[in-house]
This record gives C-alpha cells, sequence and structure tokens, in this order.
C-alpha cells in the first residue's frame, strides 16, 4: 500500500538542454556519465517516454550521495512539486 512521504532533503536538478535532445536522437538514451568504453544513462521511465520526453521543460535529478544515479523528472511534475531556493 502507497503512504505519503515529504521529502526530507533538497533535490540537485538540471533542465534538459537542446544537446541532451540531439544526444537522445542520435543514441536513444541521455547520458549521466560516459567513459571510453561504458556509458551510464539517466533513467526514463516508459511513463515519460510515452509522452514525448525528454523534452525542453523536464528535468534530470541527480542522487546528491551518488552523481551516477540519475533520473528525468517530467515538465508537469516538477512544476506541481518543485520550487527553487
Amino acid at each position: 500500500m502507497f503512504k505519503q512521504y515529504r521529502r526530507k532533503q533538497i533535490a540537485e536538478l538540471r533542465p534538459i538542454e537542446q544537446s541532451d535532445l540531439e544526444q537522445f536522437e542520435q543514441h536513444k538514451m541521455l547520458v549521466a556519465h560516459k567513459t571510453s568504453d561504458n556509458w551510464i544513462p539517466v533513467s526514463i521511465s516508459d511513463a515519460d517516454l510515452k509522452t514525448g520526453s525528454p523534452k525542453i521543460g523536464d528535468m534530470v535529478a541527480r542522487n546528491p550521495k551518488n552523481h551516477l544515479d540519475q533520473w528525468l523528472i517530467a515538465k508537469q511534475y516538477f512544476e506541481d512539486n518543485f520550487e527553487p531556493i
């Protein structure tokens, strides 16, 4: 059963940029980190992909304790649930 929880910490976010869209078009992924032999992708849910993400207005969040752990936040969810500090 789902319960409601309030976040305790500040989120680290960055906007989706045109270069992200170009990368996604070329590679079918957003890359959180790239080495010579390994690409670590930004997680994008199937639901977000079905609604056209990634797109301008979406955000990428990262785990402040593990910067390689990144995921997409859709524009509407971001606008409904986050505000700058």
